[in-house]
């Protein structure tokens, strides 16, 4: 898994995977925000972020489209060289990601709420989940609510609209801070004291949020988490871009690709955003 040979004509070229890209998608521009996390942990590495806006948001869709959009953006990725594949997207992972990894000889990294820490450190044994319908109705988030939550309340909003509106670069807009608030207010008034952001779109609303919520109220996303992840299966696989250049960084969109440009737009990391069709 960590390197390839080829014999030709008597030589054996030795040809390194750990130069070669991470590939990471989403159903959108929100899985930037893992994609940040993973560029500031792992500066060496060169990344491939594929961003799927014209099938956006997939937590409206079937499982069996889900599955068919991430083996589609998965190859994709593999086309491009990648080494390893980051499912940036909590609906794809919940959804498709046992598929891929079924489907796929290369390591994979799935992301979902982070719904352990917090039922681990709620006081007030109330915690609220916003995510997309695709990822409270799937299996794998089901199985997880139900290990750490017991005894827990669990408040969960789908966040319906909230997708569509960072897609089309509408985050600070009185739109989104209606529709958004709307959301909120049943979990304040459960007395929620987490916040756990099922989608990796929503920490772009993290400002908005905190003007929303107490001081005392915790959101959590799963970012760092993710990075960590990758880091680690990295590092398990001999992958480890060793190297100590700084990475080089390419994000595709099927989308409009000025959106995502000026969502990343104070990011300091040299990239470079293009428009392709996949």
């Amino acid at each position: 898994m960590t390197s390839r040979c080829f014999f030709i004509f008597g030589i054996n070229y030795h040809v390194s995977m750990q130069n070669q890209p991470i590939g990471i998608f989403d159903s959108g521009v929100g899985g930037t925000t893992i994609w940040k996390e993973i560029t500031s942990l792992l500066p060496h590495e060169d990344t491939i972020f594929l961003a799927d806006s014209k099938y956006a948001p997939y937590g409206k869709r079937s499982k069996e489209e889900i599955t068919t959009l991430s083996i589609k953006n998965t190859e994709k990725l593999l086309e491009l060289n990648c080494k390893i594949i980051v499912v940036a997207c909590n609906t794809a992972t919940t959804n498709a990601i046992k598929t891929l990894r079924s489907k796929y000889d290369i390591p994979i990294i799935g992301i979902e709420p982070a719904i352990k820490p917090a039922a681990i450190h709620t006081k007030t044994k109330k915690v609220g989940i916003l995510a997309t319908k695709g990822t409270l109705s799937s299996e794998l988030f089901v199985k997880t609510s139900d290990l750490y939550t017991q005894n827990i309340e669990v408040i969960e909003v789908v966040g319906t609209g909230l997708v569509e509106l960072i897609e089309k670069g509408k985050i600070n807009t009185d739109e989104m801070y209606t529709l958004l608030h709307s959301y909120i207010i049943p979990m304040l008034d459960k007395n929620i004291d987490h916040l756990v952001l099922g989608c990796t779109h929503y920490p772009y609303l993290i400002p908005l949020l905190k003007k929303m919520l107490s001081d005392q109220i915790i959101i959590i996303d799963s970012g760092k988490a993710v990075a960590r992840q990758t880091k680690a299966v990295l590092i398990a696989n001999h992958l480890l871009n060793l190297d100590s250049k700084i990475g080089k960084h390419t994000l595709y969109t099927n989308g409009n690709a000025d959106i995502l440009k000026n969502i990343l737009h104070k990011n300091t990391l040299t990239h470079t955003v293009k428009a392709l069709d996949f």
